[in-house]
């Protein structure tokens, strides 16, 4: 752990450098502009869709008094800077996966996805209703930054492969992508995992400098043309049940904010959370039915796999537990993980099993 603590006390000690120096938003006659740097591609499904809802809302909500510049990867930073941009006063605010930063500090998975983790609703329950917004900014103090969930993606699919897995033992010496802890699992199934940006899977999948990869789901993996270079989709996943995205400010600016700025990104945020999350999962069944068109296969892991990434997840997740801030963060989402599931499994999850009973429809399979 001496690690990650000089790594948490080297970015304070950059962001304290860095305050003196910290550009200003724009102003023009009462106006602010903020500038927010991005994980994706323009054009992203999904996930570049979240960003430009946010910048929608937030200029729609101020009436054009607060407006957000959105950049795409190499256009201020790389996609995976964006952390530190944002960190050190470089820019304003970022838009990303949170879990892309566990190197800063672990607890931040928490805040996109862990495996075996919530569904959507069970995050954002946990975010708004069990503590969770307050941890996200209690771990942002150390990094200078104001936590906001600003879209979710729903689960994620298990991801593609160039051919089927069997067992636990197909991971051994695979060449796979998948970020946070959920990548860090497969590492202990002796996975080669990567963790490379969006818009470079395509040409990795392609090339084969990859086996696989996770990305989001058939919405937003369709049109990333995954289905041109692998054929089978596995469509539940153990890493990624309800992955929230974030858009998180630096510190300082927020402070600077008057308290309806501050509302209107707080809000603009919750919208594009439900909004966005509403578009993906009313998209992803008639992607799916496409992608199967053009000769993809769908498939489920088997159990004794999902028993081994149970194995592996709980492993990985204990592993971090004498840090103190993360162990109060897993608490914290545990707890609430579980007064939501004993609700949910015994209304949603009955009465979605009873009307594919009772009405027909799609229930699980393997193919």
């Amino acid at each position: 752990m001496d690690r990650r603590k000089f790594l948490r006390a080297s970015t304070v000690g950059a962001g304290a450098a860095a305050a003196s120096s910290l550009a200003a938003p724009a102003y023009a006659q009462g106006k602010r502009t903020l500038t927010m740097v991005t994980s994706w591609p323009r054009g992203f499904a999904v996930l570049d869709d979240a960003a430009s809802y946010l910048e929608k809302f937030v200029a729609e909500m101020s009436d054009g008094m607060l407006t957000i510049d959105k950049k795409a990867p190499g256009e201020l930073v790389g996609a995976l800077e964006v952390f530190d941009a944002v960190s050190s006063g470089q820019a304003d605010m970022y838009h990303s996966a949170d879990y892309y930063f566990v190197g800063q500090h672990p607890g931040y998975a928490y805040f996109t996805a862990v495996p075996f983790g919530g569904t959507a609703q069970e995050v954002t329950n946990w975010y708004y209703h069990g503590g969770g917004e307050e941890l996200h900014d209690e771990l942002g103090m150390i990094f200078n930054l104001k936590g906001l969930i600003a879209g979710n993606s729903g689960s994620q699919s298990g991801g593609w492969f160039s051919k089927e897995i069997e067992s636990a033992d197909d991971f051994n010496g695979l060449k796979f992508r998948m970020p946070g802890l959920g990548g860090q699992a497969l590492g202990k199934l002796g996975a080669s995992v990567q963790n490379i940006p969006g818009g470079e899977l395509y040409q990795a999948l392609s090339s084969g400098a990859i086996d696989g990869l996770e990305w989001v789901g058939p919405m937003a993996d369709e049109r990333a043309g995954f289905q041109e270079v692998a054929k089978i989709y596995y469509t539940a996943g153990f890493h990624e049940p309800g992955s929230a995205l974030a858009a998180s400010v630096n510190l300082d600016v927020w402070n600077d904010l008057t308290p309806q700025q501050q509302h209107i990104l707080r809000y603009g945020s919750m919208a594009t959370t439900h909004y966005q999350l509403a578009e993906t999962l009313a998209n992803n069944g008639a992607a799916l039915a496409r992608l199967q068109s053009q000769g993809v296969r769908t498939l489920q892991f088997p159990d004794d796999v999902w028993d081994a990434f149970g194995r592996a997840s709980a492993e990985v997740l204990d592993e971090y537990m004498d840090d103190e801030l993360f162990a109060k963060i897993r608490n914290s989402f545990d707890e609430s993980l579980a007064n939501s599931a004993s609700w949910i499994q015994k209304s949603d999850g009955y009465y979605v099993a009873q009307r594919v009973r009772v009405l027909g429809g799609d229930a699980p399979s393997n193919d």
